[in-house]
């Protein structure tokens, strides 16, 4: 059996499990958001060493013990029931559960368990990881120092970009706050003062013949060019996307370039991971950060790179 975990409503999840059940493979979708309400999880440790571990949903009681492959895609996580008052408290508890149970498990997990994921996505760490596989990276500042900041800045003649260290991060109250990659405006000079408070990741501008999207799965990879550079709503981000204006195309890339790719998917403890690359005027490749959990199907549909087939196959590597 394989258990995908990931939201309603997830079309990379239907794109993977469809032709899945269509063959006949055992795959249950679960989101964990309607736990503890309308599911249990469970968890038991007997007196002879012998564990259990249950998921009983949509009225099927499922033993995971001898589960096959977990993938986890886009889970949300647990929702109290609204007249629970202490929501917090017993929402994060029943994180902690789940969390807890899949991380248990011990079959093949994509892209891995959750502390391996959030491990993986702290850029620092991965620039690290990249450099150490003998990735070109862009000079690099992660810093909290105001000075630093401005020395850096002056060194590379103001064409500098800031990101942030890790991505989308909970706010007070709740509230999920996240930033893309800048350039450095007068503005930010003038405050940067305010470094002292916040990490922050400050790189040198590197030119771009095109950016390139490579999804590693397995040691599968699958390499798309995009065009960042023909829209100034793209030119410093392509996340900025704009599908009419930014050309999307599959990229050979150079076979050193592409085993690196799966060396360090495969050193992040990772089996899937979407890494972004500069293809500089010059033909350097150049390494700026991997999502462990990135989506897909925007990539396969513009070039038709086979990327949902090839999920499929490394979930079904685990039954076999």
């Amino acid at each position: 059996m394989i258990l995908v975990l990931t939201s309603d409503g997830d079309d990379h999840a239907d794109r993977v499990v469809k032709p899945l059940t269509a063959a006949g493979a055992d795959v249950v979708v679960f989101d964990p958001a309607s736990y503890p309400t309308a599911a249990t999880l469970e968890i038991s440790h007997s007196g002879d060493g012998s564990t259990g571990r249950v998921l009983d949903a949509g009225g099927r009681r499922l033993v995971l013990d001898d589960l096959a492959a977990l993938w986890y895609r886009r889970p949300l996580s647990p929702a109290a029931h609204p007249r629970v008052a202490a929501r917090a408290y017993v929402e994060e508890e029943c994180r902690i559960m789940a969390e807890s149970l899949w991380d248990s498990l011990g079959c093949l997990t994509v892209p891995a368990s959750r502390p391996v994921i959030d491990r993986a996505g702290r850029k620092p760490y991965q620039l690290e990881q990249a450099r150490r596989l003998g990735f070109e990276l862009p000079a690099t500042l992660v810093t909290t120092d105001p000075e630093s900041f401005l020395d850096f800045y002056d060194r590379h003649e103001g064409r500098v970009i800031t990101k942030p260290v890790h991505g989308n991060q909970p706010e007070a109250g709740g509230e999920r706050f996240g930033r893309f990659a800048a350039p450095v405006s007068t503005a930010d000079v003038a405050h940067a003062d305010a470094l002292r408070f916040c990490p922050v990741i400050v790189q040198a501008y590197v030119p771009k013949r095109v950016e390139l999207r490579v999804t590693v799965v397995g040691q599968e990879v699958f390499a798309a060019e995009i065009h960042s550079q023909v829209s100034n709503h793209t030119r410093y981000d392509w996340r900025h996307y704009d599908p009419g204006a930014t050309p999307i195309r599959a990229h050979e890339l150079p076979e050193e370039i592409s085993v690196r790719c799966t060396a360090l998917v495969e050193r992040l403890g990772l089996t899937y991971g979407a890494i972004d690359l500069i293809l500089t005027p010059d033909g350097r490749y150049v390494f700026l950060e991997i999502n462990p959990n990135g989506q897909f199907l925007w990539i396969e549909d513009a070039t038709g790179l086979p990327i949902g087939a090839a999920i499929g196959d490394l979930l079904m590597s685990g039954v076999r």
